[in-house]
């Protein structure tokens, strides 16, 4: 009879705790969450890097056809808009952090903490620096994008097609990948980041264009 009571007792190695269970999901979700985020980001950052740097290409390449002028154009487009864009996303992430900080001294909630716990719940917080590198690091893989395609060719006319067509299969891609992460419809995002970089591209050439036959 003891034997039995004592196999009866539920063991608590094999209790599952419901609420357990359920934190962990949690903490997954926000985790898979923060991920998404963070890859969507550096989508966009990678979008911004390809298109900015292809429109500005092509638009000095309507008015110096030589390759040169073209490659440091858009070397120049890659570093300024790295740059650009690290210090946006750190004054940004920055002011957030800071603004989080103190609601969290208004609350009270960091009076009582001890140094590991208060660097703990700083660790949560997101890292200006870590967004700042990874926004220019994102930015200038797009940007290599066009600098490569026009890198080794020599004739203009080759060297802009394939400028806009490396651009154009790039951008369907990030367009198909945001949309994917964003679980929005596939080929129509894709069409109209297409459509959109066409623009962009085909807008930046006509008006330099147009400028540098009017003399100024």
């Amino acid at each position: 009879m003891a034997a039995n009571q004592v196999y009866d007792q539920p063991s608590p190695l094999n209790e599952i705790k419901p609420f357990d269970v359920e934190q962990l999901t949690q903490n997954n979700e926000l985790d898979y969450t923060k991920r998404g985020q963070w890859l969507r980001a550096a989508i966009l950052g990678a979008n911004d890097g390809l298109l900015s740097t292809a429109s500005l290409m092509i638009g000095v390449g309507a008015v110096r056809t030589d390759i040169k002028t073209m490659i440091l154009s858009g070397v120049a487009g890659l570093v300024a808009g790295a740059c650009s864009m690290a210090i946006g996303e750190l004054v940004s992430v920055y002011s957030q952090y800071d603004i989080e900080m103190a609601q969290m001294k208004r609350d009270g909630s960091t009076d009582n903490m001890g140094v590991e716990e208060l660097n703990a719940e700083k660790e949560k917080l997101p890292n200006p620096w870590h967004a700042a590198g990874a926004s220019a690091l994102s930015f200038a893989v797009g940007a290599l994008v066009p600098l490569l395609g026009a890198a080794f060719i020599k004739d203009y006319a080759v060297r802009v097609g394939v400028v806009i067509g490396v651009v154009s299969f790039a951008l369907l891609g990030f367009g198909g990948l945001g949309a994917f992460l964003g679980k929005a419809p596939i080929l129509k995002s894709s069409l109209r980041v297409l459509i959109g970089g066409w623009f962009a591209m085909g807008v930046t050439y006509g008006l330099t264009k147009l400028v540098g036959k009017s003399g100024l």
